[in-house]
């Protein structure tokens, strides 16, 4: 008989349990008057700095490398910026049996967010799957994202969220976009040192979406915005995640065997095709929502922790699928292989 092991690791992601205190903090203890502006202040130029490393973290060689297989980027786009949308404006027949507007709105924005770049790279590479183009999809969808979520959000959210303006998309460019650039532009200097310094530049990554965190809750308690959420109603948005997620992990796994590709690249469209990113959706959510952000961001930091444990569970199980024989084929049925997976046969 086997014996059972012991998990020799938290089910719940430390750096949620931190969140989660985070939030704590912004309730117990909120920023108000100075102190609000001088957290503010702080939490935007650490968005800014977060989004500057991201440009200096990409190498644009491998960038242009990965749209050899463009096929790949473009089903990851499509499930991130249109499946996933569709789905969130199907959740507004919800309201008000299990969701609130609030929370619907919330929601709505998390299926507006890019993908990420870290864990599905992550998880991809536990699989054994096609980790070059995990890297390249996550990180074109981040691209992408700057531009195409804000846009979104004008058009699906509306101006009655609070503090939603035209120029919250301007802002949002400038303020993301703008250092994402300037690290491009700077990475022939910058990118040894930032390769050198990965661990402690990956604790900057975190330390930055907490301050967003505490900024956008403390603001939520002084606003009074909780006093909008029930137990009942947490539960409820929970269960509709739930059922989001399983949704979206099915058709980006069937949908890719069904579009012709190869068990490597499926991996690879699963999981940058079925997540959503936190350090992405938070800084835009601050802009976006103003005073609600707490509440907009809640769905998002529910279904972060929700989408870890569960690709967590699928990519150690993909990780014993046994390897695809590679057998020679015709010419003919060769060339129809690699416009099936993106990749050109020689």
């Amino acid at each position: 008989m086997k014996r059972l092991r012991r998990p020799t690791r938290l089910p719940i992601d430390p750096y949620v349990l931190l969140l989660l205190g985070t939030v704590g903090l912004g309730a117990l203890l909120p920023a108000r008057g100075t102190g609000a502006d001088v957290v503010d202040g702080a939490s935007t130029a650490a968005i800014a700095l977060l989004f500057f490393l991201y440009g200096v973290r990409l190498s644009t060689a491998e960038a242009l490398d990965g749209l050899r297989h463009w096929r790949l980027h473009v089903t990851v786009l499509a499930c991130t910026f249109v499946v996933f949308p569709l789905l969130g404006l199907a959740t507004r027949g919800l309201v008000p049996v299990l969701l609130t507007e609030p929370l619907h709105q919330g929601l709505l924005f998390l299926t507006l967010v890019p993908s990420t770049i870290q864990s599905s790279i992550a998880f991809t590479s536990i699989a054994r799957g096609n980790v070059p183009a995990a890297i390249c999809a996550g990180s074109f969808s981040s691209l992408a994202g700057i531009v195409i979520t804000p846009l979104l959000a004008a058009s699906l959210l509306g101006s009655g969220v609070g503090g939603f303006s035209a120029d919250s998309v301007v802002q949002i460019v400038l303020q993301l976009l703008v250092p994402f650039m300037a690290g491009q532009l700077l990475r022939r200097w910058l990118g040894g040192f930032v390769a050198r310094h990965k661990k402690a530049l990956g604790l900057v990554d975190r330390g930055s979406i907490l301050l967003v965190v505490y900024a956008a809750f403390s603001e939520g308690m002084v606003q009074g915005v909780w006093s909008q959420v029930s137990p009942l109603r947490l539960g409820g948005l929970l269960a509709v995640e739930a059922v989001l997620l399983g949704v979206m992990l099915a058709l980006t796994w069937y949908g890719a065997k069904a579009l012709g590709f190869g068990r490597e690249d499926r991996i690879a469209i699963q999981f940058a095709g079925s997540k959503k990113s936190l350090a992405a959706g938070l800084p835009m959510a601050s802009v976006l929502f103003g005073a609600h952000a707490s509440l907009a961001v809640l769905p998002l930091m529910l279904f972060h922790q929700m989408q870890l444990m569960v690709c967590a569970v699928i990519a150690r199980r993909r990780s014993h699928d046994p390897v695809e024989p590679v057998s020679p084929r015709p010419a003919a049925a060769g060339s129809q292989s690699a416009a099936g997976t993106g990749r050109r046969s020689r």
